[in-house]
């Protein structure tokens, strides 16, 4: 059954929404204030990197299901279900989030709502606040109460976005207590096609919905922390982190995903949502809960520390005048995201303390430019690496993982290379003749 559906953000979350709900056989309207992305966007052009959303996109404007708008009124007469796919940023100066865009979608968005409609929350928020604007949309809204609002937090991963939305492992769906049972029928037409692969859909309380997407990204930096603390005691000790890691990976009740040490997490999800969970739990009285995480954000941005304290070290003890080749700005693969980038902010460490550091990344150059304007950049790798002191893989990208020493002997200055991301061969680049160093490994 197809829908009328608007989504409120074209964002990564949102664009990536409405795509796959038009891929889906829904009629879909994206929504954004932001005039020049939308053009981007009715154009075929996603204006970030994501594998495979511009073919979903471009397909579906073709076929019609799928087109952009700045109106909100033009959204409110056409949509029945109006998914919130907008930003939530970290508050500047402080750990909690900025509810700022999403408080403007409902306010600007249930005023319009003459008739029974489902607002649809997608963006990650502090538990409590879909109760609020629950209650805050039949306030306002004409229709009153038949004008619901659920909750359906997202959990892609950038890189697999399109995977993630059309075959998520789980759909969560968190409705107002005072539900009349109506808005997780219409969850289960929009789902449909998704529910008959069998793919669980969880029924919860708005609050628990919330707590689903916080929760679940407190555990993943919690491990990938608990990994880089190991790499320290590794280091400290004379042991290997990765064949510790692959050992421990095989306890079932461990499992080996996100067991990677390295430079640690970025982007713009984890770094902002466990500090965003931190202070709501702070609010809540409940801060001695997640004091944790704490430890867990310390651990990660040490790592960032412990890279341009290696660098230092293999360069004999000081950055001055040192030429650096950095691989990698993006804060993980498969993606142009530089938001809080371990790597980008590792070069500009490196350069603070007087290296000439050039960074080279596959799609997230001009994203880099952008935030670290006085870095220089390469367009290729063999060209980032021409005259280096030293090499630092700080992204994982597969052109990185299957770099071979040879193609670079010639043009690097010191055969050094550190491996941020403990994804390469440390063999084969010590066989080749080149001084190797990984993260917790002997």
């Amino acid at each position: 059954m197809s829908n009328r559906i608007a989504v409120f953000g074209t964002g990564y979350l949102g664009a990536t929404h409405a795509a796959c709900m038009a891929e889906l056989g829904h009629e879909v309207v994206g929504v954004d204030v932001d005039i020049s992305k939308l053009a981007k966007l009715e154009s075929g052009e996603v204006p970030f990197y994501e594998p495979g959303l511009e073919e979903v996109l471009k397909r579906n404007i073709a076929n019609g299901r799928l087109r952009f708008s700045s109106s909100y009124h033009e959204a409110a007469e056409f949509a029945d279900v109006h998914f919130v796919g907008v930003g939530t940023p970290q508050k500047r100066g402080e750990y909690a989030a900025d509810l700022t865009y999403v408080n403007a979608v409902v306010d600007t968005l249930a005023p319009l709502l003459t008739r029974p409609a489902l607002i649809v929350g997608k963006s990650t928020v502090p538990v409590g606040t879909a109760q609020k604007l629950a209650n805050r949309v039949r306030e306002i809204a004409p229709a009153g109460n038949e004008v619901e609002l659920v909750w359906n937090p997202e959990f892609l991963r950038e890189g697999y976005a399109v995977q993630d939305t059309l075959h998520p492992d789980r759909l969560v769906l968190g409705v107002d207590r005072q539900s009349e049972g109506w808005a997780e029928q219409i969850i289960r037409e929009v789902y449909a096609q998704l529910l008959n692969e069998e793919i669980p859909l969880l029924v919860t309380d708005l609050a628990t919905a919330e707590l689903v997407k916080t929760a679940a990204n407190a555990f993943l930096a919690t491990k990938i922390s608990f990994i880089n603390a190991m790499s320290e005691v590794c280091e400290a000790a004379g042991a290997d982190v990765s064949l510790l890691a692959d050992a421990i990976g095989h306890d079932a009740r461990i499992g080996r995903r996100f067991l990677n040490a390295g430079i640690g997490f970025g982007g713009g999800c984890l770094p902002k949502d466990i500090r965003a969970f931190m202070a709501r739990a702070g609010e809540l009285g409940a801060d001695q809960a997640l004091t944790f995480l704490r430890e867990v954000d310390a651990i990660n941005m040490r790592r960032r520390t412990r890279m341009v304290e290696l660098t230092r070290e293999a360069l004999g003890g000081s950055l001055l005048g040192a030429s650096v080749a950095v691989l990698g700005a993006a804060f993980k693969p498969d993606s142009d995201d530089v938001r809080d980038s371990p790597a980008l902010n590792i070069a500009g460490q490196i350069q603070l303390q007087g290296a000439n550091v050039t960074v080279y990344d596959p799609k997230a150059m001009e994203n880099s430019k952008a935030l670290f304007p006085t870095l220089n950049y390469a367009t290729e790798a063999q060209e980032a690496c021409r005259g280096a002191d030293i090499i630092l893989v700080l992204t994982e990208w597969k052109e990185f993982r299957q770099l071979d020493p040879r193609s670079i002997d010639g043009i690097v200055r010191k055969r050094m290379i550190i491996d941020g991301r403990n994804c390469l061969d440390a063999n084969l680049w010590r066989q080749s003749g080149w001084t190797f160093r990984g993260l917790g490994r002997n």
